[in-house]
């Protein structure tokens, strides 16, 4: 069947389903949620064009179900961008695009939404891929593009944190899918949101925190077949933050640099003078902009804990933080900070029983900071590693990498010992192959925003106890703590004009 070309594609499945052609499109994309067929490509809008966002946009390319059809960034391209070596990120897109002369004379990360429908286009164009539609278009603000962009399926959201579920849901009541990297939002209130219209509008949604890490359902059969015992402890300690933590609003007020869009990348965030300190790679480490290195780093490694330990909603959550003190009139005075996260903290939850699981507290460590080093490592001659994952039991500890890779029994003995169980669990595929089948009507995401909200709840409780300096006592089905006001006004955001949800 010839369609007319004045009819988008996503049009002329209406027709093709009002014509009961279902020889041509199959049920699944007729009616409700629109999944896209085997024999088409996913068209995505890739929002986010920073150093992370560069970096993720590379593999999302090679990905053949996948088609970029536009990009969006406030900035329109420079290179001021912190890279984490030398030119690390120019370098690999020079790679990817097999041009030795990318970015050659750049200061820093080359950036922007020009930099990303360059890469895009040049990718495309040396893969000579069929079937393309016209160049992939470039925007400064994602509500043109989702106005604009009629023939879209989904969107992948790169940008700050603070913008995540403002893009997210005003995605998804418009009927495209959803994949965001983490967080889901660095506000409680507005990741409930986000999970709640997922629920509600059925399209397909995840967030990117390693979910395809391989050895979760390994470590979960090893504590299934008791070789620990009952867990009751977890540690999980990181070397972040890189980025700038602990300090104050900057005083001084450059000029906005030309081609970037100040008032699009503040979006819901309250209005305050341009400053480098804020943009880029240092977002994070603001409230307003970030959640600090336990969002950051988090993710990555609680969705593993929670999968494992099979955890819901913490019951407590407490916290805490690095101080700073500077003399000034021949005295000591605390800096009193209400603007951006410590340097080092230390948070602890503690979550009920599941079935046969006992009672589990979970702690947290940033900033170098690190648990006390196991016996059993220190019977072994070992140091504590500067990033791990451990599971105390009963009967045994593991340790892991950060994320829960390479798991072993220590002391070393008793890993020699070991006899690995049976695998009962599937292993998960790779994160963006999740999506993708679920975007053809497959298997929902494991990281989906249904499946991830209690990890990012948890996470974002442990934000909110960073603030306040009390033991917090929550109440997950009233959506509130019992014990603290100054807590619960935090949960929210209050979002400038035009950026409510």
């Amino acid at each position: 069947m010839n369609h007319p070309s004045h009819l988008s594609r996503r049009q002329f499945v209406g027709v093709a389903a009002a014509t009961a052609a279902v020889s041509i499109v199959p049920r699944h994309v007729l009616g409700g949620v629109k999944h896209v067929a085997p024999s088409e490509k996913i068209n995505l809008a890739y929002i986010g064009c920073g150093t992370q966002g560069l970096r993720q946009l590379m593999p999302a390319l090679e990905k053949p179900e996948i088609n970029v059809v536009a990009v969006c960034d406030p900035n329109r391209k420079s290179d001021d961008y912190p890279e984490w070596g030398r030119h690390e990120l120019n370098n690999k897109i020079a790679r990817f695009l097999g041009d030795p002369n990318w970015a050659k004379s750049a200061r820093g990360g080359l950036c922007g939404r020009e930099v990303g429908q360059e890469v895009v286009n040049r990718h495309y164009a040396k893969q000579k891929r069929s079937g393309r539609a016209g160049e992939c278009r470039a925007y400064s603000d994602f509500r043109e593009l989702l106005e604009k962009e009629k023939d879209l399926d989904a969107v992948y959201i790169m940008t700050p944190e603070h913008l995540h579920s403002i893009i997210a849901v005003r995605a998804m009541r418009k009927g495209r899918h959803v994949i965001t990297h983490k967080p889901i939002s660095n506000v409680l209130d507005e990741a409930r949101i986000a999970r709640d219209t997922a629920r509600e509008t059925g399209v397909v949604s995840q967030l990117f925190c390693a979910a395809g890490q391989q050895n979760a359902p390994a470590i979960a059969e090893w504590i299934a077949s008791g070789v620990i015992g009952p867990v009751r402890e977890v540690h999980n300690w990181s070397t972040r933050p890189f980025w700038p933590q602990g300090m104050d609003r900057p005083a001084d007020a450059p000029p906005v640099p030309d081609g970037f869009e100040w008032d699009l990348w503040l979006g819901p965030a309250a209005q305050r003078p341009y400053h480098p300190a804020y943009t880029h790679a240092v977002f994070r480490g603001w409230y307003d902009f970030g959640t600090g290195a336990l969002g950051d780093m988090g993710h990555y490694s609680f969705h593993q804990i929670f999968e494992i330990l099979k955890l819901g909603s913490p019951r407590t959550v407490e916290a805490g933080r690095s101080q700073f003190w500077k003399i000034e009139n021949y005295g000591w005075h605390k800096q009193v900070n209400l603007v951006s996260y410590p340097r080092a903290s230390v948070i602890h939850w503690e979550f009920p029983a599941r079935g046969e699981m006992p009672p589990v507290t979970l702690h947290w460590y940033d900033g170098g900071l690190r648990p006390p080093l196991p016996k059993e490592l220190d019977d072994d001659g070992e140091e504590m590693p500067a990033e791990g994952l451990l599971f105390v039991g009963d009967n045994g500890k593991i340790l892991c990498g950060f994320s829960g890779d390479k798991p072993r029994l220590i002391p070393k003995a008793r890993m020699r010992d070991f006899k690995e169980p049976p695998q009962t669990l599937p292993r998960p595929i790779e994160e963006l192959d999740q999506f993708i089948r679920a975007c053809r009507g497959g298997q929902p995401s494991d990281a989906s925003f249904e499946n991830a909200y209690p990890f990012a709840e948890t996470i974002l409780l442990g934000t909110i106890a960073l603030r306040v300096n009390k033991k917090l006592r929550w109440d997950a089905a009233k959506f509130e703590f019992t014990n603290s006001k100054e807590a619960n006004e935090l949960k929210c955001r209050k979002n400038r004009e035009g950026w409510q949800l």
